[in-house]
């Protein structure tokens, strides 16, 4: 008989340029591993979303980066759902043929994939994106109008979606050298931490699933695209990913509304994080709840490291996802991974 499921959470910080999932879905490979080791994988939009790529899985559940803190620190649980209903929040600040785009994109879901999607809301006011950049290279953002972002988001629960696929309008900014640099894999993604703004007022809010794509002009062709952004090129929008993802994302339910079959905090076996980027809040939780820790050297513009914790011998660390996938296994089997490791360490009687 195989080992018992062992739920486990997979974290890339958006907006930090790892190496691996600080581009356009090119953490899925990584997920769908640590996913196969674990039987079940807990992550957030930025490691699967590729833009006009994804990829379905029932092993692995998509929990909006606010939602997975809740989930983790144990005030929300996750309920695994058939479907999701899933409206469309436009911004009235896109222009009307790329707002167009993002409509054609969800009526080939729903044609091709089945997926239920409606209604279709265009918010009151512009939602006025800005995006910025922080001393240490992490990229993040603004929004203008907040309050007419709650107020879409309020009218599509109203009016029966489950769920919520955002779609705002980004500045262009071609010239950038920022962008020519994210374009050629040595770049932060400029994008990345103004949409997690989006997608957590929204979570925070309304306690449902929501994720994000940018509206943004197509780019002129560059030869030397690194592969690991060209999901990002093949198409008008980012929107396909998002709604795939959210057409089954599991339900946020407050921890006095639980019922079997919920997933909860006191579940998680483990969580796999990138080195240097473990002050997050869904990290700090599992630390505080004593849930493995496994760091990955997966470089970014960040340095919390397991030294700068504290962490001690606590954490396991992996020099890649595939090594971390074996110490997944190692746990799920009740291995104690130190017996896999040589020279083996001698206990010494305590004195």
């Amino acid at each position: 008989m195989s080992p018992a499921v062992m739920p486990t959470v997979m974290v890339v910080p958006t907006g930090i340029g790892c190496e691996i999932g600080g581009y356009a879905g090119d953490a899925i490979p990584s997920a769908r591993l640590l996913a196969s080791a674990s039987g079940c994988l807990i992550t957030h939009p930025n490691v699967m979303n590729g833009a006009s790529l994804y990829w379905v899985d029932p092993r692995i559940h998509y929990v909006e980066g606010f939602g997975l803190d809740r989930f983790a620190s144990g005030d929300w649980h996750l309920r695994p759902v058939r479907r999701q209903r899933i409206g469309l929040l436009l911004d009235a600040g896109i222009e009307a043929e790329l707002a167009q785009r993002q409509i054609q994109v969800a009526e080939g879901c729903r044609a091709s994939l089945g997926l239920d999607i409606g209604p279709v809301i265009t918010s009151d006011a512009p939602l006025e994106v800005s995006l910025e950049r922080g001393e240490s290279g992490v990229s993040w953002g603004c929004l203008g109008r907040p309050d007419a972002l709650l107020r879409a988001g309020e009218s599509l629960k109203q009016a029966g979606a489950t769920a919520i696929a955002v779609v705002a309008r980004f500045p262009d900014d071609v010239d950038s050298e920022q962008l020519a640099a994210y374009r050629q894999g040595s770049g932060v993604d400029a994008l990345a931490g103004a949409e997690a703004v989006i997608s957590h007022l929204l979570v925070r809010h309304l306690q449902i699933p929501c994720a994000h794509a940018p509206a943004l002009a197509p780019l002129p062709l560059d030869p030397q695209l690194d592969p690991r952004a060209a999901g990002e090129e093949l198409g008008y929008t980012f929107l396909a990913c998002v709604l795939v993802g959210l057409s089954r994302a599991p339900g946020l339910v407050s921890t006095g509304a639980c019922r079997p079959g919920d997933l909860t905090a006191d579940q998680i076996g483990a969580i796999v994080v990138p080195q240097g980027a473990l002050g997050g809040e869904a990290v700090l939780a599992c630390l505080e709840r004593q849930v493995p820790l496994i760091t990955v050297d997966n470089p970014s513009v960040l340095s919390v490291t397991s030294d700068a914790l504290a962490l001690g011998p606590d954490g396991l660390r992996a020099r890649s996802y595939s090594e971390a996938a074996g110490l997944l296994l190692a746990l799920r089997e009740g291995l104690a991974p130190e017996s896999l490791v040589r020279p083996f360490q001698r206990r010494q009687a305590m004195g």
